[in-house]
């Protein structure tokens, strides 16, 4: 177990165990888990590398290392003998936000056999708030950048470490996808993945007190037809349709 100021990485079998006896009655509301996956070329086609969950009551975030543990990274219980990462990703009473769920659940669906449940899905609740066009989403860069909560000393912090991350893994800048398998993990990645994953509450917070109730119902059943549409035999992850709203939501 490797460990820094913010994060855990967690990359043995013991150390999944001891993360999930920390997530025994964890609040629902607000939600408690945030959660985020990289890898090379995520989705079905691609690799699973990390996923990241923040988990807000303790402060903390856990970089699980599914590269390496492969399923056991799911499979594993708690000393409970219940509570997986799977169970907890395909329960419908523990809330998870995600930002986009639609590759996440690609790769989780088509590598692991999970259904994801639960889902709180940011991205669409940015696009639900908005009082100008909801014709095109937006990514969590540009979200970020116009609505989280942040000073400006934070958010230089922010866009640095977002920066030095893209230098190491981004083709376009000379980059390699691979520095997410390979062990161990840069710092530079490791702030890369915690530094969203951490910012994700603020996020949430900020669209929820901002949305109406019939937007929020819309906003869950756009989200599950995400999931839904992520586990079709014909659903691709790239391309330019990934960037537009719901139908009839514009």
């Amino acid at each position: 177990m490797a460990e820094t100021t913010t994060s855990t990485i967690v990359d043995s079998v013991a150390v999944i165990r001891e993360m999930l006896d920390t997530f025994e009655d964890l609040p629902t509301s607000p939600v408690s888990i945030y959660v985020d996956l990289e890898g090379i070329e995520l989705s079905r086609n691609g690799t699973v590398s990390i996923l990241q969950m923040y988990i807000l009551p303790q402060d903390h975030a856990y970089l699980v290392d599914v590269h390496s543990l492969h399923s056991q990274a799911f499979s594993t219980t708690a000393t409970n003998g219940r509570t997986s990462l799977k169970t907890i990703l395909e329960s419908d009473v523990i809330p998870k936000a995600f930002f986009d769920v639609r590759n996440d659940s690609d790769a989780l669906y088509s590598h692991f056999h999970i259904h994801l449940a639960g889902v709180e899905d940011i991205q669409l609740m940015e696009l639900a708030t908005r009082t100008f066009s909801r014709r095109t989403l937006n990514g969590l860069a540009k979200c970020i950048e116009r609505d989280a909560p942040m000073s400006s000393a934070e958010r230089l912090a922010w866009n640095t470490a977002k920066e030095k991350g893209k230098g190491l893994f981004a083709p376009e800048r000379g980059g390699r996808y691979e520095v997410f398998n390979e062990r161990p993990l840069a710092p530079e990645i490791v702030l890369y993945c915690v530094q969203d994953v951490r910012i994700l509450p603020k996020l949430l917070s900020y669209y929820q007190n901002k949305l109406g109730n019939a937007w929020k119902e819309r906003v869950q059943e756009a989200t599950r037809d995400r999931i839904i549409q992520s586990h079709g035999a014909n659903f691709n992850g790239k391309g330019r349709h990934m960037a537009l709203a719901p139908a009839g939501w514009h």
